[in-house]
């Protein structure tokens, strides 16, 4: 047998062979409490495993002709086949149950053990350090249902499923159905039968959450009434800082808003919404089940930002209910069908349904930088993916399916109409209504609806990959006024695909009286082809700054001319669209990328305009980038003096921010992540002792953490003030700020301990791997962390073999040694790739990708110190 990795050729074979009628499945779930079972003596403690007994009817279109069920777990007690026992030993290899001779019409009963998860993926187990209560829940996508019970693992063989949950006393368990019998008393939770979805949707969650219920009404067209019971739940530590009235509130206005917009009744009953403890991933969009990380219950003070990410997560679900749940697309290839539309849908109705008028800005400033940089890579691909198998399937949930994919619908919607965009996704609901589609489907009703041809569009935008530069060229008459302003599409020699764009290009000047930069004129044009001609905008006099792609239409990558990119030098801080102001700093850092901008001037720019940025997501970006360009964009020898300029200024800001703001919280955090000096450090240690005190800020225990982790890194918090803070802070979160603190110390033994943690040994659980790697790689500790370059190419094969796919993503990532930033490194990456041109295309990629990142930064660093010899000749 093949193993775990199902093609997309044995997937489209077996879909072709089966069809399934429904699932039964029980399990037991009494063994997530008490005694964990011993290991072989002198060996690994055994796995804790929970009873597994599914029932899968089932029909061949071909009988006799042999095919196979997936399920990866540590043993099979059972097997039978239409009641024909099965020697599990002889047809069950570890991940895939071989089916011989189907009959047309089929019963397969699979009585399992199945293991508890520590990586979040299947069944993951978490035992709450603050009390030792226990939680469960189940994540899947996009294939890991088989480690909770039998299956056809693929999206589309779609079949109605029934659970039976038997969980511990005094546990409450939750599925995607409604609960129809419940354990309270028994202990026995069984579910209603759902309508047919995909294996990778279903969902259990199941522990004692603290819950807390509401319900949405809505009369329907027909003079019916729509009753959606909904639920919120987190872990019981968790409920003294759990906002359910917002998450409800939320969730009605969104309800409202796709109910308004799509014609289609939310169709899968109730609505809960679990926020789970270690959790790899933002969300996952089980139908009636939604599940989310618990970092969107907020232990301490945060941002309206972080309000705005959080409700946006719970629409781009939400809108899944219907892109996704309710059609499906029929193989990974098109995962764009569901999350570029989610992607989309939930920043529309974020800005249109919410108080987050303003989320557009966050979407230019923020999501659309996710996409740029995954679209330059080189592993870029097609929005319509080429997916072989799970492997690439798991690594496609990236920047271009998710946000470049939701920024050409945002096009596509300039294009077509947004009447025609939504009318095409209410045929579309209608049309495949539990079904899978694939990317004709949808093309065919927006042809439908828009009256415009479909198929060069999708071949420009949806199957090519890369993303085009815009700059304006622009000539004036000798009283200023514009001759001719044109928009130059350039593209890469990889990927020279020139594309259709719909944008608007703005005009601003400085109106002298108020020293601000507005726009004056603005144009909305079809770029088609390298050059093209605005003539509405020709004769409009002498601009200071030309926007291409004002107001955020289109994807792509915008640049300015000289006087435009001079007058953002010297007053990007007075343009008071913030939109607007979006777009130039995002193109700012998109040029210092590209190694077109040197890194000191782009911190120069933030440390000049960050201060009067009105918008916080957007001040908070600023200082990732400000950061990011510091330790990876700037000359080496010009980093030092760069640190020193960005703790200076963030202080600065620090002391003039409003007491008790959250401009005021931002600058405090971004202080901390830039501190250098010894007066920097002893603030700190005086913030934390409560012997220094900056008025309005509250340094709640969030900030604390905060403020240790760098004294932790400078060799300035032992372990025994680590522990001290861990005392006060004995909860989940606490523990991964410990780890990531302990790893964090400047010591040859901290390292190699965190080393041996992550690479050595499986013990450590998803979030606790994850704040290891995160401790052990510090910008200022390159010397120490230098032996491990050579290590990391050594390891990553047999981690990669060894581990689960997500904590082999974590590794290879987390470790890859991007501060060791010089030739030698990538020397070294391109003998690892000459000497495995067999390793597994997943893991090859993400090596790709990590040499992609550290040859863009020593272009970068060589165009930072260019400019320094310039500037000092």
């Amino acid at each position: 047998m093949p193993g775990e990795n199902l093609s997309r050729d044995e997937a489209r074979e077996r879909a072709e062979l089966l069809s399934v009628d429904g699932y039964e499945v029980a399990l037991d779930l009494r063994s997530a409490v008490g005694e964990a079972p011993d290991g072989v003596p002198g060996a690994a403690r055994a796995a804790r495993t929970f009873r597994s007994v599914t029932t899968i009817r089932f029909r061949s279109a071909r009988p006799g002709v042999a095919t196979f069920a997936d399920l990866v777990a540590p043993s099979v007690t059972s097997l039978t086949l239409n009641g024909r026992a099965l020697d599990p030993s002889a047809v069950f290899d570890g991940a895939r149950i071989a089916l011989h001779e189907p009959a047309a019409e089929n019963v397969l009963v699979v009585d399992a053990q199945c293991a508890y998860s520590r990586t979040g993926e299947g069944m993951h187990r978490f035992v709450d350090p603050e009390d030792g209560e226990v939680y469960l829940y189940t994540q899947y996508e996009p294939a890991d249902a088989r480690r909770v019970f039998a299956t056809f693992e693929q999206p589309d063989l779609k079949a109605p499923f029934s659970f039976e949950v038997t969980a511990p006393e005094g546990w409450t368990v939750w599925s995607n159905g409604e609960t129809t019998v419940s354990g309270a008393d028994t202990g026995v939770w069984t579910f209603a039968e759902t309508k047919p979805i995909s294996t990778y949707i279903t969902a259990v969650v199941a522990g004692p959450y603290h819950h807390v219920t509401d319900m949405y009404r809505r009369t329907l067209p027909d003079g019916g009434t729509l009753e959606i019971p909904l639920g919120a739940l987190c872990r019981k530590g968790l409920a003294r800082h759990f906002d359910a009235d917002d998450i409800f509130l939320v969730t009605k206005q969104g309800l409202d808003f796709f109910h308004d917009n799509f014609d289609y009744p939310y169709p899968f009953g109730k609505y809960d919404q679990a926020f789970v403890p270690e959790y790899n991933i933002g969300a996952m969009e089980n139908p009636g089940c939604v599940t989310f990380r618990e970092d969107f219950v907020f232990r301490g003070r945060v941002t309206q930002a972080s309000y705005e990410r959080r409700a946006n997560v719970l629409l781009h679900e939400m809108a899944h209910m219907w892109f996704g749940d309710l059609v499906t697309m029929r193989w990974w290839d098109d995962l764009w069908l569901k999350e570029s539309f989610a992607d989309f849908m939930g920043a529309l109705s974020l800005a249109e349904a919410t108080r987050f008028s303003d989320s557009w800005v966050t979407f230019a400033n923020s999501r659309k930088s996710w996409a740029y940089r995954a679209d330059q890579l080189p592993s870029t691909h097609p929005i319509t993916a080429d997916i072989r198998d799970l492997e690439d399937a798991k690594l496609n949930f990236d920047g271009i399916t998710y946000a470049k994919g939701a920024s050409v619908l945002k096009q596509l919607v300039a294009y077509v109409g947004r009447e025609a965009f939504l009318e095409g996704a209410r045929r579309y609901f209608k049309r495949h209504a539990y079904g899978n589609t694939r990317l004709e489907d949808l093309l065919s009703v927006l042809e439908e609806t828009s009256g415009r041809d479909m198929t060069s569009w999708a071949r420009s935008w949806l199957q090519t990959a890369g993303v085009n530069s815009l700059t304006p060229a622009v000539t004036y008459d000798a009283s200023g006024r514009v001759t001719e302003l044109a928009v130059l599409q350039e593209a890469t020699a990889s990927h020279p695909e020139l594309r259709p764009h719909r944008v608007a290009v703005g005009l601003y000047r400085r109106e002298s009286v108020a020293a601000e930069l507005v726009r004056y004129a603005r144009a909305e044009v079809d770029v088609d082809g390298p050059r093209t001609v605005v003539t509405e905008l020709a004769g409009a006099e002498r601009p200071d700054l030309i926007l291409v792609n004002d107001d955020d239409l289109t994807y792509c990558k915008i640049r300015f001319d000289e006087g435009s990119l001079e007058t953002l030098r010297e007053h990007l801080g007075e343009l008071t669209d913030p939109l607007a102001r979006a777009l130039c700093w995002s193109a700012l850092w998109n040029l210092t990328r590209d190694g077109l901008m040197p890194a000191r001037d782009f911190i120069a720019l933030v440390l000049r305009f960050a201060g009067r940025e009105s918008d916080i997501g957007v001040l908070q970006m600023l200082h990732a980038w400000a950061l990011g360009a510091l330790i990876h964009y700037a000359a080496p020898g010009w980093r030092e003096e760069g640190a020193t300029a960005l703790a200076e200024g963030a202080l600065g800001e620090l002391r003039l921010a409003e007491p008790g703001s959250q401009h005021q919280l931002t600058w405090a955090r971004f202080f901390a992540s830039t501190a250098t000096s010894d007066s920097d450090f002893q603030l700190l240690q005086g913030l934390l002792a409560n012997t220094a005190k900056i008025d309005g800020l509250d340094v709640d225990q969030e900030l604390r953490w905060s403020f240790l982790r760098p004294l932790a890194s400078h060799g300035l918090a032992d372990e025994s003030v680590i522990a001290a803070e861990l005392a006060r802070d004995d909860t989940a979160s606490g523990k991964r700020h410990q780890v990531r603190c302990l790893a964090a110390r400047p010591s040859e033994e901290v390292k190699a301990t965190a080393w041996s943690d992550v690479v050595d040994s499986d013990a450590l659980s998803n979030a606790l791997v994850e704040a290891t790697i995160s401790g052990f790689s510090q910008p200022g500790q390159r010397g120490l962390t230098a032996p491990y370059a050579e290590k990391y190419f050594e390891v990553i094969e047999g981690v990669w073999a060894e581990r689960s796919i997500q904590i082999g993503m974590d590794v290879v990532r987390g470790l890859y040694p991007s501060l060791q930033d010089r030739e030698e490194t990538l020397r070294a990456t391109d003998t690892w790739l000459t000497t495995h041109p067999d390793a597994p295309p997943a893991l090859r990629r993400l090596v790709l990708e990590a040499r992609d990142d550290l040859a863009r930064a020593l272009r970068a660093q060589s165009c930072d110190a260019t400019a320094a010899t310039r500037s000092s000749t």
